[in-house]
């Protein structure tokens, strides 16, 4: 049994992901409860917050079916995300003909944080892909910025970049100009 810390190592990561393929049903837990923000905050940002816990199970199922297929560990993060993005891209396809969530009226009964959440949870929809995951990573899902590089396989780099330029997106989208 491979020992966890609480800072989620990179080689932890990498150990974790070559004993579940193996067969080790305890990495394959220890990789879920690491990685499952990830993939909520992936599919956050593709499909409505109702759906995106049972997508998220699926995604496991899925990852769990085809583990033997992923030939290098170390990319255990980014094969992970792919199956989240296809999954939300299946889902899509799935329900062509009912209505967008972006088309839906503004819900009038709701009030207070629940209003608020979902505002925000639309506004970051609204912006440009290359942003979206990464502030939903960051902000619904409370990763840090060397959390998403290591989990997603970005650089912290272009992690930096695109949640500096996603917050300052966001900020606009939601009347606070403000630095």
């Amino acid at each position: 049994m491979i020992a966890l810390t609480p800072f989620h190592s990179q080689a932890a990561d990498v150990s974790l992901a070559r004993a579940a393929r193996e067969g080790d049903r305890a990495a394959f837990g220890a990789l879920y409860e690491r990685y499952k923000p990830m993939v909520h905050g992936i599919l956050l940002t593709h499909v409505p917050y109702s759906d995106a816990e049972d997508l998220m199970q699926t995604v496991f199922i899925q990852a769990m079916q085809r583990l033997a297929s992923l030939r290098e560990a170390e990319a255990f993060g980014g094969w992970l995300a792919a199956i989240a993005r296809n999954l939300a891209s299946d889902y899509h396809r799935q329900r062509k003909n009912l209505v967008d969530i972006n088309e839906l009226p503004e819900p009038r009964s709701r009030t207070g944080h629940a209003y608020e959440a979902e505002a925000a949870l639309d506004a970051i929809r609204r912006l440009p892909e290359a942003y979206r995951e990464t502030l939903m990573l960051r902000l619904v899902e409370g990763m840090t910025g060397p959390e998403i590089a290591s989990r997603t396989g970005l650089t912290p780099d272009s992690v930096r970049v695109n949640l500096c330029r996603g917050m300052k997106l966001l900020r606009a989208q939601l009347g606070g100009n403000h630095e």
